[in-house]
């Protein structure tokens, strides 16, 4: 049997309202004999009570279909083991998650087999189980096959003694569970968490022995940019649904906008609400969409944001709060997709200055480069970070960025004191052997913790001369630099290459007015980082002066020797 889980017209089938699943049932008589276990169940808290074949649209049953319709009854092997779902706020995602594990319950064959509906929080685990519980009073046959316990909110076979259970992350142990099929509610909040791969990998690690095993991902967009396993299955699943990567293995089911129209902001238009809300004119009331979005408009970018992340599954880049720095709302449009490492910054300058921020054992350490390019003397920008593994320990709620960032290769994680200055110098004599370092003042630096870099940097090894070297003032003394930055930022004279972590940075920057100046600083930040800003802001201070490189200019053109 031959099928792929790959959806390449998925931009076509979701602006035409059409199924994102692009196969049938690979055994419709499994789909069939699920569908009408689903269907019977009655929704309690909608008006008549319907069961759940009158209220679910063909998007619902498609899904269902593809779960159960997956099970090879001949071997007892789930040929599509799974599944992922993101659909956007109120489109009947707790309900659904309910009634498919209530049905994996009730059409299970194992002994005392397990199903586990995994949420973040307790508020959330409720949010899965009532509708389960009431599902099963509501049918006096039910009532009498399955045992609801609401104390520990578990359902209970009572002819197979299997269970399901709905477990709240945040307050029970879900290591050792032998569960056949495990639902994870709420995907995006576990990607806050620095654990949550490994707890996921306890929840599913009995699948090894239950070839009948399943897994599902529901999950709404991030209200943030996404971190830690959301992320990494979010993306492993576009992959999948777009074809570049092969795993039949696994089915994606993504209600997001294609990137043109995301691009064009097509999101914008209330005509285009449908796309990412296959529910709609259902579960989610279509006055009150309209009415919540105009309100978000009404409110600033920061409300506008987290609507478009919950209601229409936009993705964040920025985290953007009202008390923002003025310069994030121009950050993400002056990303230069040609510039994407340190060998295109130098290649395409004239002069390259550096600055350093941070660099306690629980904090990051910045280093930023600002080149001026050659033609058209635009400011590039390209940072590197580098975090001790403590900070790992000791900073849990940043963990799961910090570890993204390491994959991308835009932060270095150290385990030995001092690796993080080598490679900073490293990289600095990197740009010194260039000739493009600026001829008299190359680095402007926080001074407060920096006295090791400086050390290194002007040791016999190295060779720097401490007069090269700027202590920036920092507080409301760096006004100017924050200043011109955002300045260049908006009209487009400083671009960036677009490395998330400094997204993550200039997201989480917080002003605060002192007299007639703003301030950016690390405690007004909170827990959240902000080092590698920090390190441009004080490189912006050093190229504000026009500095020139110990590079003549007849270098480029082949005749400085002639």
């Amino acid at each position: 049997m031959e099928w792929t889980t790959a959806c390449h017209d998925w931009k076509t089938r979701i602006v035409a309202g059409q199924s994102l699943i692009p196969f049938s049932p690979l055994f419709e008589s499994e789909a069939s004999e699920a569908l009408n276990v689903f269907g019977s169940l009655r929704m309690v808290d909608a008006p008549g009570m319907p069961t759940m074949a009158e209220v679910s649209r063909p998007w619902v049953t498609d899904f269902v279909s593809s779960i159960f319709g997956a099970y090879d009854p001949e071997s007892g092997r789930r040929l599509i083991q799974e599944f992922m779902m993101l659909i956007s706020k109120k489109n009947g995602k707790s309900t659904d998650a309910a009634a498919i594990m209530l049905t994996a319950l009730i059409l299970n064959w194992r002994q005392s087999g397990e199903f586990i509906i995994l949420a973040p929080t307790v508020e959330i685990a409720n949010n899965s189980f009532y509708p389960a519980r009431d599902m099963v009073r509501a049918d006096e046959d039910l009532s009498a096959l399955l045992q609801v316990q609401d104390h520990i909110r578990t359902i209970t076979h009572r002819t197979t003694g299997a269970t399901l259970k709905v477990v709240a992350a945040d307050s029970e142990t879900v290591g050792g569970k032998k569960a056949i099929g495990i639902l994870v509610d709420e995907l995006w909040l576990f990607g806050k968490r620095a654990n949550a791969e490994n707890m996921l990998r306890e929840a599913c690690g009995g699948l090894a022995s239950r070839p009948e095993g399943f897994v599902i991902y529901l999950t709404t967009q991030s209200d943030a940019p996404p971190a830690g396993v959301f992320r990494q299955k979010l993306q492993y699943a576009r992959d999948v649904r777009d074809g570049k990567i092969d795993d039949n293995k696994f089915l994606p089911v993504l209600y997001e906008f294609p990137n043109e129209m995301r691009d064009e902001k097509q999101y914008l238009n209330p005509e285009n609400f449908y796309i990412t809300n296959p529910n709609l004119g259902a579960s989610v009331d279509v006055e009150f969409l309209n009415r919540e979005f105009e309100k978000a408009k009404s409110a600033g970018e920061e409300s506008l944001r987290g609507f478009l992340a919950k209601h229409l599954n936009v993705e964040i880049g920025l985290n953007l709060q009202s008390d923002r720095w003025a310069g994030a709302d121009f950050w993400e449009a002056e990303q230069d997709k040609n510039l994407t490492s340190l060998d295109d910054l130098i290649n395409r300058s004239e002069v390259i200055v550096c600055g350093i921020d941070g660099g306690g054992l629980d904090d990051l350490l910045g280093l930023a480069f600002i080149g001026r390019e050659k033609e058209t003397r635009k400011w590039l920008v390209w940072v590197h970070a580098w975090a001790h593994r403590i900070a790992l320990e000791r900073r849990k709620e940043i963990a799961p960025a910090l570890l993204d960032f390491e994959k991308q290769g835009d932060l270095t994680i150290v385990t030995n004191p001092g690796d993080d200055i080598s490679d900073v110098s490293d990289m600095i004599c990197y740009v010194r052997d260039t000739g493009l370092l600026a001829a008299d003042k190359f680095l402007g630096v926080d001074s407060a913790g920096i006295g090791d870099i400086i050390n290194e940097l002007t040791s016999d090894g190295r060779g720097f001369g401490i007069d090269q070297m700027v202590a920036v003032p920092q507080g409301w003394k760096l006004n100017g630099a924050i200043k011109t930055t955002e300045r260049k930022v908006a009209g487009g004279e400083l671009v960036h290459a677009g490395q998330p972590i400094m997204a993550w940075c200039v997201g989480n920057a917080r002003v605060e007015d002192r007299g007639n100046a703003i301030l950016i600083t690390k405690q007004a930040s909170g827990k959240a980082k902000i080092d590698p800003l920090m390190a441009v802001f004080n490189a912006v201070s050093l190229m504000n002066m026009n500095p020139t490189s110990g590079k003549s200019v007849y270098e480029d053109r082949g005749l400085r020797f002639v």
